[in-house]
């Protein structure tokens, strides 16, 4: 077995307690690494090596060390570190390699914490200065205002980091045209094997000659990589595919440039950090296109959609994108959906077995038109079964019909029963002509198994990504990654193709004689033997140096399934969707508008997102779950602690629940560890005061003057502060006239009254924020509903939080009884707050088992249909005033995307000028904001999500509470607008 000693999946072990020689190998490390001067942290932790431990593929390896560079220099200090030892380093990214290109059992240098900075923007040159760290999503933001792009589009923009695209020479959607990732390197700083540094830029045969006649280091390689490239031209003219996706790791095609120049970049870019360290990119970027078109086209059947690419390929789109059938229904299945069916869900009688997305791009709006014009002519002329085409303008519906798109990857992995789609024949890719053939025999390798599958990606190139559904916890389907994999890597073999078309090889490095041929792997060897004499860089992939360390072998490497089969059958009920996370990173986006995750993106530790989580609570159930005198047990006391800590700072905003394509639900597992946590525990204090938090803002609601002059002095905040709560706000609710409360009365006669409408009033609204439950009451009265309004009404949101789950429970079936003794009368229900109205459609449904839970509309939602029955008369807006803005709770954005439209749609047809808008999570979260432990975090969140939003309407309790506490001014709901101005007018009238 290559690289360092390796992880057993044998007994329950899994390397958590390091062997004497593997403690005092880091030892030594830490000890040298802290005489250099390492400015960056250093985290020993088992919590922090587990989650490095796993990327977006299929294995498990624990790193002995992860270290995070604060400055470019710390890079030199880490080589110089570990040189001479028997640790490797494996540079980390964005973490989403689908076949391991970072894991290690050595140290992993993960730059995503700290170096990410854009360091200069030429305009002028088109040229940006970046740190390796740097995320593609976060620079094409920065880029965007000066009207450029990085254009390399891969579906993991979000998180994935430029570094990480140099690594594997990344490409992506709209190749074709913008190629990879090395075309636009303009230069590299890196740092070798014996700590130095290296420029490499494009070198004249003059400066060539000045460098080899040196000797030192960077000598030695420009004369060895030269040597190659010129002693074996021919070979590599032969051997090197003529293809869009080229031959990467490592890439001696383009070395020689067509003026002359060499180009050590081309070699570096795709080399997954097994040669130098980057420490930056000089990259040239490109104007942004004006305009952009797509086509939507559905077929009846896959290898139509994909036979027909050829057809459509002459009216050169920018890219032709594909998704088969299961891809499709997983897609239906997504959040993001609800907003697209009118492009991709209308009816057809022939089921939809494939789909392309064909886009065109330009600055010519004419010649654009008559591109597409050329695609529509070709699609009807084409001689394969079209279902229906639709061509899309729409810039905001084209974004989610990528968004859509570059989801698939997450999407495949949901779980279907205890299989779920994973990467290992993931990126193969053959010449274009040749895909449809190629797939046919592809599926048929899988047919073979009895698998079922999902196929997607760039058919335009010929690249292909495939997710066959395998069970990983099951040794039998463990045992079907060789056979599937030698078969698919011979079959790309006879098509002329590559088994690593875009996201690298790591360790797939066994099929690098395959690919190269021997003559050139041997040279391959050589390279990185003259780089890395010490194999000290990413050791046991892609080339070996000598015999000490082979290329690590694609079933020599444990699977991450292999450690989580040992979760006992309760504890894998309990926490199965921590099993089941594959990954994919979406949860490591540093995107402020989008609401997952908060506590990642403000302190940028991935113990602290959803997929950290995930790793320690699944981690966490196999120990519980193992033999009491199995080794790995005792960390279970010190996992147990991180787990805890990494929990406390999860703000249950449920963002994970829907935006993370796998649905990793970490708020309803953290519930459900708390209440086991605590059965052997002493909980806080501050913990029964939240117990008891709803029926005692009930006895405060009686008497809300004595109650805040009782909490809202100096020494009941001391107090307070104490147990742990700051900043608590002052009771604030409702004051309706008796005739607005729900008797059971009026709801026998409501009945009769398709106007009746009843409004429920939450505890937090109805304690702290009661105008807005009288806003909405005129807001329905005035028009024309007949309103009641319930007492408020415990939902138990705090409890469950809290890990209470009996108590939570209790409240649930309570609250439950109320709204069924309400809904038999077919009166519709509204919920004004999101975060609690919300419950009915999650955790109360857990609670009321097979009984449905009656439906709670949203107001928003109701008023929406009532517009669209048109029972509500459009108004004519007085003035011409600035559109107001919407944005909606973080909870509300991730289950109902559309929300803050609607309420923009009902504003606009009342007469006031509105639009959507959009942040990340305010950082209140209910008490969160409220801890004084997190007050600090909470603040950080706000700052980066919502700071510089101005004035906007909030839908969330949170949300408001939180801008008035550190921004002095409270945003208003808009309802609290609505119910103004219908007033008004009403008055002027």
């Amino acid at each position: 077995m290559g690289g360092d000693a390796a992880l057993s999946g044998e007994s329950g072990q899994s390397g958590l307690t390091l062997a004497a020689s593997e403690i005092a190998a880091r030892d030594t490390f830490l000890a040298r690494l802290t005489a250099e001067g390492f400015e960056g942290d250093v985290t020993p932790q088992v919590s922090a090596r587990l989650v490095a431990a796993t990327d977006n593929s299929i294995y498990q390896r624990l790193p002995a060390l992860v270290i995070y560079p604060r400055t470019i220099e710390d890079l030199n200090r880490a080589v110089r570190a570990a040189a001479g030892g028997r640790l490797t380093l494996a540079v980390r990214g964005g973490g989403t390699g689908t076949n391991g290109q970072s894991l290690t059992s050595g140290i992993i240098v993960d730059l995503a914490r700290y170096l990410d900075r854009i360091l200069d923007f030429d305009a002028e040159a088109g040229l940006v200065t970046v740190e390796p760290g740097v995320v593609l999503a976060r620079l094409n933001a920065f880029l965007k205002p000066h009207g450029y792009f990085f254009p390399p589009t891969v579906s993991t923009a979000t998180r994935a980091t430029i570094g990480g695209m140099v690594a594997t020479d990344a490409s992506g959607k709209g190749s074709r045209i913008y190629g990879r990732t090395s075309d636009y390197i303009e230069t590299m700083d890196v740092v070798l094997s014996d700590g130095s540094d290296l420029h490499v830029g494009k070198l004249s045969p003059e400066e060539l000659k000045q460098v080899e006649a040196r000797e030192d280091l960077p000598a030695r390689i420009y004369r060895e990589v030269h040597r190659v490239v010129t002693e074996q031209a021919d070979e590599i003219r032969q051997v090197f595919p003529d293809m869009n996706r080229g031959l990467t790791g490592y890439n001696l095609q383009n070395i020689l440039l067509e003026n002359g120049q060499f180009s050590l970049a081309r070699l570096l870019a795709g080399s997954e950090g097994t040669l130098a360290l980057t420490k930056r990119m000089v990259l040239r970027v490109r104007r942004l296109p004006k305009f952009r078109q797509l086509l939507v086209v559905r077929y009846a059947s896959f290898d139509h959609t994909l036979r027909d690419v050829q057809t459509i390929l002459p009216s050169n789109p920018s890219a032709i994108e594909v998704l088969d059938d299961r891809v499709l229904e997983k897609a239906s299945q997504d959040i993001v959906w609800q907003s697209l069916e009118s492009v991709l869900g209308a009816r057809s009688e022939i089921p939809v077995q494939g789909m392309s997305f064909v886009e065109f791009v330009g600055d010519d709006a004419d010649h654009l038109h008559q591109q597409m014009q050329e695609a529509v002519t070709l699609l009807e002329n084409s001689p394969y079964e079209v279902i229906d085409y639709k061509p899309v303008s729409d810039q905001e519906i084209i974004n989610q019909l990528w968004t859509l798109r570059e989801k698939s990857v997450g999407l495949l992995g949901r779980p279907d029963g205890r299989k779920q789609g994973v990467a290992f024949v993931e990126d193969t890719a053959v010449p274009p002509e040749s895909l449809a053939d190629y797939v046919a025999e592809f599926r048929a390798i899988l047919d073979k198994y009895d698998l079922s599958y999902g196929m997607f990606g760039h058919a335009d190139v010929g690249c292909l990504h495939v997710r066959p559904f395998l069970d990983m916890l099951s040794d039998k389907d463990r045992a079907l990654i060789r056979p599937i994999s030698d078969a698919v890597a011979n079959l790309t073999k006879k098509h002329g193709g590559l088994l690593w078309g875009e996201h690298g090889r790591g360790y797939r490095g066994e099929f690098s004689p395959m690919f190269f041929g021997e003559t050139l792997f041997r040279e391959l060897c050589r390279i990185k033997e003259v780089f890395d004499p010490e194999d000290i860089f990413n050791r046991g992939k892609l080339a070996p140096v000598g015999d000490m360390y082979p290329v690590d072998r694609i079933d020599g490497i444990p699977f991450k399934g292999q450690f989580d089969e040992k979760i006992s059958a309760d504890l894998r009920e309990k926490f199965g969707l921590s099993v089941s996370c594959n990954g994919n990173g979406a949860c490591y986006n540093r995107e402020p508008d989008m609401a997952m995750c908060p506590s990642y993106k403000a302190t940028k530790d991935r113990l602290q997102s959803p997929k950290g989580r995930a790793t320690l609570l699944r981690s966490w159930a196999r120990l519980n779950s193992l033999p009491d005198d199995a080794p790995d047990r005792n960390a279970l006391p010190e996992l147990t602690a991180e787990l805890k800590a990494s929990l406390d700072t999860c703000l249950s905003c449920k963002a994970c629940a829907t935006q993370c394509p796998i649905r990793v639900d970490i708020p309803s597992m953290r519930s459900k560890f708390l209440d086991l946590y605590f059965q052997t525990r002493k909980r806080p204090v501050r913990d029964y005061l939240v117990y008891w938090l709803e029926p005692l803002l009930g006895i405060g609601r009686r008497m809300p003057r004595l109650a805040n002059a009782l909490m809202q002095n100096p020494l009941s905040a001391g107090v307070l502060k104490r147990v742990g709560l700051v900043d608590l706000p002052a009771l604030k609710p409702s004051s309706l006239p008796q005739a607005a409360l729900l008797t059971q009365e009026w709801l026998r006669q409501a009945t009769k009254n398709d106007r009746s409408v009843v409004l429920i009033q939450d505890s937090f609204t109805g304690t702290f924020d009661g105008g807005v439950i009288e806003s909405a009451y005129t807001l329905l009265s005035s028009l024309g509903m007949d309103v009641r309004v319930t007492p408020v009404w415990n939902n138990g949101k705090a409890r469950h939080v809290r890990g209470f789950r009996e108590g939570f429970a209790s409240t649930a079936r309570e609250t439950l009884r109320q709204l069924r003794n309400i809904s038999r009368h077919n009166v519709p229900v509204i919920s004004l707050d999101a975060a609690t109205g919300l419950m009915f459609e999650q955790e109360y449904k857990d609670i009321a088992g097979t009984e449905p839970v009656p439906d709670v509309f949203s107001l928003e939602g109701f008023l929406k249909r009532q517009i669209e029955k048109g029972l509500l008369a459009k108004k004519v807006p007085t003035a011409e005033t600035t559109a107001l803005t919407v944005i909606s709770h973080c909870t509300e954005q991730a289950v109902r995307p559309g929300s803050a439209q609607d309420w923009a749609t009902i504003l606009q047809h009342l007469g006031i000028h509105a639009q959507a808008g959009k942040a990340g999570c305010c950082g209140m979260a209910g008490l969160f904001g409220h801890e004084r432990e997190h007050a600090e975090l909470s603040a950080a969140i706000f700052e980066q999500n919502w700071s510089k939003k101005g004035n906007v309407l909030a839908t969330g309790f949170s949300c408001r509470c939180q801008a008035k506490r550190l921004v002095g001014q409270r945003p208003s709901h808009p309802v609290e607008i609505l119910s103004a101005h219908i007033q008004q007018n009403t008055s002027e009238v």
